[in-house]
């Protein structure tokens, strides 16, 4: 599947979309629509299971928001779509993971869209900045707010104040993403990580990542509160769930489970 912007594949259970605007993988309100129109697909989809971002070409991952676009009038508040700045930034209700791919720059924007995502996975090249402050602007489709929650407060406050540049390798050591392999290995990195979340149960994982976006701020006896509490969609589902069943008798079995996602 492919549209102007966007280059699509599903690969059985998972989704791999690939930003393809030369030269910088750029993002303008248009673009960023179809990107959330894609990324609520996948939502829908009960056969997909988990989504793969990336960039054209190995120079750019995104060069963030399209500043060609801006010059010529789009708002920093422009309509950029319900799911946010390159449709996932403000999707907060999304249960299934997404794997960035990153391939190069993730500057601005890109780097918020990486942020964005489950896990990043990074070329040994790949860099990342949020030079916002520099262009009158601050970073608020997320960098300003999940950057201090990956970084040590002095390190997020040094990106984020003078826009400097984190070689993959600072990435790394800070816990920012979650691998770095050499160019070519890339999207093959991705993928197998995204077939190591495949076996994992779907309902489990759409737990995980309720639980951890909603006690993310909460202290352990909190968080063991709202889990507690009933108001929680997934957990509670899974508990009594054909799956959590079906995981103990494979086991015992010495057979791979067969997930029902139910």
């Amino acid at each position: 599947m492919m549209n102007e912007s966007l280059r699509i594949t599903r690969n059985g259970p998972v989704l791999e979309i690939i930003l393809d605007r030369p030269k910088a993988n750029a993002i303008d309100a248009a673009t960023s629509i179809q990107m959330g129109e894609v990324f609520a697909q996948f939502q829908q989809d009960p056969e997909l299971r988990v989504a793969i971002i990336s960039g054209a070409g190995e120079r750019f991952f995104s060069a963030g928001w399209d500043l060609k676009a801006a010059a010529e009038g789009e708002a920093p508040d422009a309509d950029f779509g319900p799911g946010g700045f390159a449709g996932l930034t403000e999707m907060f209700t999304l249960d299934k993971p997404v794997i960035a791919a990153v391939n190069g720059y993730a500057f601005g924007g890109g780097f918020e869209l990486a942020l964005a995502a489950d896990m990043i996975i990074c070329a040994i090249h790949a860099s990342f900045a949020l030079p916002e402050a520099s262009l009158g602007i601050v970073p608020d489709s997320g960098g300003v707010l999940r950057l201090p929650r990956c970084l040590p407060p002095a390190i997020a406050r040094d990106m984020l104040m003078t826009g400097r540049t984190m070689d993959a390798q600072e990435a790394l050591h800070w816990g920012v993403v979650n691998r770095v392999v050499e160019s070519h290995q890339l999207m093959d990195s991705a993928r197998e990580m995204a077939r190591a979340i495949v076996n994992s149960a779907p309902l489990a994982v759409a737990a995980l990542k309720e639980i951890l976006r909603t006690t993310g701020e909460c202290s352990v006896e909190e968080g063991y509160r709202l889990m507690r509490s009933g108001k929680l969609r997934h957990y509670p589902e899974v508990l009594h769930s054909a799956d959590a069943s079906e995981g103990p008798r494979a086991f015992a079995e010495k057979r791979a489970p067969v997930w029902r996602g139910e």
